[in-house]
């Protein structure tokens, strides 16, 4: 029988814990809290897969406890957060809009674990993870601003719909699981990566919701908007802007 590494799977546990947490305190009307408790459950998420990688101890009894305790952290704790904030007053629409976002979920982890490894530089369709954190971000920053009926609402009503659709779309999304930098490269870098944690930290309620929305609109934006913008150049243009991207 193979052996289990422990390490991965006690950051697998914190993931659960964070997200049975969030939901706890989603029922006790401590949004806030719960908001804050998805972030603590991606940053286990991030770190049991690190560690697996690390310690090359993969396997597919950690791949299918990861996606349980996924769907409980990304799926179930962040649908229940937004009724409980903003979508409780549409009663049974409210909670239909809940669930909407919890299948969509479970249908991006399904999808994930069933496919062929392919380009490990993207996935397909919004991460869960990143779908979670976009809604509880967008939670905490409607409590930052103090957004009041009908604007809370109507933006989680919203949110909720895309951030759903966008799971299941086959829109391309970058990994950073796979960065690789050079020793020269890390010199320019990492006073990037200081500015960037400095200003996130400076106002987070806010910086994270930002950080999180650009990640999200990026992909639909870049096909949707900005190719069929780029089609319409003129050929000499296009040709002339291929080949500087071949240099």
């Amino acid at each position: 029988m193979r052996k289990i590494a422990l390490l991965p799977h006690i950051f697998t546990t914190g993931n659960l814990f964070a997200g049975f947490f969030a939901l706890v305190s989603a029922l006790s009307g401590q949004i806030t809290v719960a908001s804050w408790a998805i972030f603590v459950a991606m940053i286990c998420d991030i770190l049991d897969g690190r560690l697996a990688r690390l310690t090359c101890s993969a396997t597919r009894f950690g791949l299918e406890y990861d996606s349980l305790c996924d769907m409980v952290s990304f799926g179930v704790a962040p649908g229940l957060l937004a009724y409980e904030f903003a979508l409780k007053p549409y009663g049974r629409y409210g909670w239909l809009a809940a669930f909407v976002y919890v299948a969509c979920t479970a249908l991006r982890l399904a999808r994930f674990n069933v496919e062929e490894p392919g380009n490990r530089a993207y996935f397909k369709g919004l991460p869960s993870p990143a779908a979670a954190g976009l809604v509880a971000a967008t939670v905490i920053f409607l409590n930052q601003i103090g957004a009041v009926f009908p604007v809370k609402h109507l933006a989680l009503v919203l949110m909720i719909y895309l951030v759903s659709f966008l799971m299941i779309s086959p829109l391309p999304y970058p990994s950073f699981k796979v960065l690789r930098f050079r020793e020269s490269q890390l010199t320019y870098l990492l006073p990037i990566l200081i500015l960037a944690f400095a200003v996130v930290a400076m106002e987070p309620r806010v910086t994270l919701f930002i950080v999180f929305a650009l990640y999200a609109a990026w992909p639909p934006l870049k096909t949707f908007v900005l190719r069929p913008l780029f089609s319409f150049l003129p050929a000499r243009f296009r040709k002339t802007h291929e080949c500087e991207g071949n240099v």
